[in-house]
């Protein structure tokens, strides 16, 4: 290990970026603000292309320990309940590209992660150690955190997300998007899940200004359900006005949300009327990337979140981390005589094959938002479109196929 990086970021992206980066025989030390490690928020999805990652890994029996693989995904209407659209999963979705689709708490995901870094050597993990600022010399990056401890290395990664210091500093102060859409949270025992769906699929249900998805996390011992509705903190949801933006954990109440929700069909009113805790947060993201320098200029290089925010409507955050993560270290692999001058260039290809790629998943994801929460001629539309392409409308081979390991792979134009 003749390499050092480090990275800024002890979340998802940070402990991937870590993992991959061991695994291809950089030493690494990770900066985490936090003073003990762990993961807040809810469950999240995994589509076969994160998943082909974790099984490059080695990490297939950690996630079928942690994760529940559903069967379908089916798409119902808010207010009538019925079904919308259905999309195959479990043996079709693996059959189709090669792994499956798996559903699982974001603790447990940052979980098995955290045990996979711990079992390689080089990597330390500095936990209070929150980035003030770093400076870049010919030849090598020192970060400075806010008490006072100073790191070195041949090359910083911020993957320290939506509100990355390392990414104010390479690329200027800019202020986030608001999306104006807030996102109730909650968990509850498998058990108490109403009959009818007690299922092992992923159900999304939409409405005008609305969606709510809930799917089994735990290994189907329990269910991860997410309201999204219109509206802004400190106006009738959650704390008082000019809450905290960047907070996981504001208080939320039940009555708050089915004000929101309006008039939904009973079936959805019992599910969420199954959870006795709900928290609530704001989705906030940027415009998507415009080009490679947003990605990585000379020593420094941004990852998942840092980069590329997104709306959680194409249920790809954490992959794109991921894909982030072993794409960087797919290419410290392939120049096993790499040479600290080597890293500016490195990092400039690693820009170029994730630019374009995450500027889609931004686009669609923020598309699918619109989509989701339509009314009038577009609800109609969209409904009318489900009813006749089917799977086909749903499934994603553009996606689920990658990630990609050179930039020319990703063809497809940004619309």
């Amino acid at each position: 290990m003749t390499q050092h990086v480090v990275i800024a970021g002890g979340g998802i992206g940070g402990l991937a970026c870590a993992l991959a980066l061991a695994r291809a025989g950089v030493s690494v030390d990770v900066l985490e603000q936090a003073g003990a490690l762990g993961e807040v928020g809810a469950g999240l999805q995994l589509g076969p292309n994160a998943v082909r990652v974790l099984a490059e890994w080695g990490l297939t029996g950690a996630l079928h320990a942690r994760a529940a693989f559903p069967e379908d995904l089916r798409v119902r209407d808010a207010h009538g309940g019925q079904t919308l659209g259905r999309l195959r999963l479990g043996s079709v979705i693996r059959a189709r590209y090669g792994q499956p689709y798996a559903t699982i708490h974001r603790a447990d995901l940052h979980g098995l992660l955290l045990e996979a870094v711990q079992q390689q050597r080089g990597v330390k993990v500095h936990l209070g150690a929150r980035l003030a600022a770093y400076e870049t010399t010919p030849a090598t990056v020192h970060a400075r955190c806010e008490d006072g401890s100073l790191f070195q290395g041949v090359a910083l990664i911020g993957a320290d997300g939506l509100w990355s210091r390392v990414r104010t500093q390479l690329l200027g102060a800019q202020p986030v998007r608001l999306s104006g859409h807030l996102a109730y949270r909650g968990m509850v025992p498998a058990e108490r899940v109403p009959a009818a769906l007690r299922g092992s699929g992923v159900t999304a249900w939409l409405g005008p200004r609305l969606h709510v998805v809930h799917y089994p996390v735990k290994r189907g011992d329990w269910y991860n359900l997410v309201a999204v509705v219109h509206g802004v903190l400190g106006q009738g949801h959650g704390g008082p006005p000019g809450s905290d933006p960047q907070s996981w954990s504001h208080e939320a109440r039940w009555n708050d949300l089915q004000r929101a929700l309006g008039p939904v069909c009973n079936e959805l009113l019992d599910m969420l009327g199954a959870v006795d805790h709900w928290l609530l947060w704001a989705l906030n993201d940027r415009p998507p990337m415009t080009g490679a320098h947003e990605h990585a200029q000379g020593r420094v290089a941004l990852l998942g979140d840092a980069a590329h925010p997104l709306r959680p409507y194409l249920a790809q955050g954490a992959a794109m981390a991921i894909e982030d993560a072993w794409t960087l270290g797919r290419l410290v692999q392939a120049q096993p005589d790499l040479a600290t001058d080597h890293w500016p260039e490195l990092l400039a290809r690693y820009a170029r094959t994730r630019w374009a790629r995450n500027a889609m998943v931004q686009q669609r994801s923020a598309r699918n938002g619109t989509i989701f929460h339509a009314s009038g001629a577009l609800r109609l539309a969209r409904n009318a479109a489900m009813a006749m392409l089917g799977e086909s409308l749903l499934d994603n081979p553009w996606l689920y196929s990658g990630p990609p390991e050179r930039s020319e792979e990703h063809t497809s134009e940004l619309q």
